[in-house]
């Protein structure tokens, strides 16, 4: 079957899903995409300009089967624009994160334009896929929210329509994560080595950098011996935060930046021994399943999707796992792994046994037959 990928912002995540599903996938991909830059810009032009680069590859004879394409796509326009014979493909239309949501530093910054782009992309979509039932949840209800805030003619009535064409499609990670020997990870815990801590993700103000440094910053205070990593893709406009820390914490970091590549940060993630997740925004967490695949013990905010991805109501036991969300509640989790270190006990179980399901080779397969599915309807 062939598959019309199209990406408007075709890089970290975005890239490695799509990716990580064509290695895997039994399906033929053809992948449209611009780079990942300026990502409001992107969401604005993105269908005019891949809808002529599909017109062009339709005019020299491609064909496909269906089309998948992320939320940074305007749908609706692009479906408008693209040869009659390619808008009359079936279309999926997925979820990595959605515009309703995001905790703008200012209020004022907060674009409707993104959000009702969303909206009618899934209008739009045959299928909608989201990385988890919590995205679908935030979604949905703040679509309602949102919509009921506007002057007239207030079209909530298509929610129930998107909710029917809704279905729950996790991200894949790769399992080369997984691969690290058992002797490895038991060299890692000798009790008289620092607590190496790990914490990777953009370095942007909706992964809460400030309470991760202010909890490393108690957690010294109460005596824990521990290793930096801050690791992450920065930005011209980077929180300040980042600045300061690295002279503050000078003497603890071992890495701070971004990872000179993927088999770098397998390396780092298989060596760490507590990977840390600050973030307000996040509806997936795929660095934490990676970290966690790696042998790396979790520490995650009881929010967002990391119950949800990590199991939590089906795993009780799994609460360990999780902190209250404050600075105070992650010193004191690091305190606790920073003993359990000591003992020789930290230990994730069986937990990444369990996440397995979430590799490529498990997930894939099961993408592969949720869209020929709707390919063959």
């Amino acid at each position: 079957m062939r598959v019309l990928a199209i990406e408007p912002y075709f890089g970290g995540s975005h890239r490695a899903f799509l990716k990580g599903w064509e290695t895997h996938s039994a399906h033929d991909f053809t992948i449209v995409d611009l780079p990942a830059f300026h990502w409001k810009w992107r969401m604005r032009h993105s269908a005019i300009t891949l809808a002529d680069e599909v017109n062009r590859l339709a005019s020299q004879g491609e064909r496909w089967d269906v089309i998948f394409c992320s939320d940074m796509l305007n749908l609706a326009e692009w479906k408008g624009l693209v040869d009659s014979q390619v808008a009359s493909l079936p279309k999926v239309l997925y979820f990595h994160e959605n515009q309703l949501t995001y905790p703008s530093q200012q209020p004022r910054e907060w674009d409707y334009h993104f959000a009702f782009s969303n909206f009618t992309s899934a209008i739009a979509a045959d299928e909608i896929w989201y990385n988890s039932r919590f995205n679908e949840t935030e979604f949905l209800r703040e679509l309602d929210a949102f919509l009921h805030r506007m002057p007239d003619f207030q079209p909530s009535h298509h929610i129930p329509l998107l909710q029917e064409k809704s279905s729950i499609q996790p991200p894949g990670v790769d399992s080369v994560f997984a691969n690290k020997l058992e002797e490895e990870a038991t060299d890692l815990n000798t009790s008289g080595s620092p607590l190496v801590v790990t914490w990777a993700a953009r370095w942007e103000h909706d992964k809460d950098p400030e309470t991760f440094f202010k909890a490393i910053r108690l957690a010294i205070t109460n005596g824990v011996n521990l290793r930096l990593r801050v690791l992450g893709e920065s930005f011209k406009n980077q929180p300040p935060v980042f600045g300061l820390a690295k002279q503050e914490f000078a003497t603890y970091i071992d890495e701070f930046g971004y990872a000179e590549s993927q088999s770098q940060f397998v390396e780092l993630m298989q060596s760490t021994d507590v990977f840390v997740s600050t973030a307000i925004h996040e509806f997936f967490g795929i660095s934490a399943v990676e970290a966690a695949l790696a042998g790396a013990y979790p520490l995650l905010p009881q929010r967002l999707a990391y119950p949800e991805v990590f199991d939590l109501e089906e795993n009780p036991d799994r609460q360990k796992f999780f902190y209250g969300g404050t600075a105070e509640s992650l010193a004191l989790a690091l305190g606790r792994c920073h003993d359990l270190k000591k003992a020789g006990t930290l230990s994730t179980g069986n937990l990444k046994v369990q996440l397995q399901r979430y590799t490529w080779p498990n997930r894939a397969p099961i993408m592969d037959e949720a869209i020929a599915k709707l390919a063959h309807k």
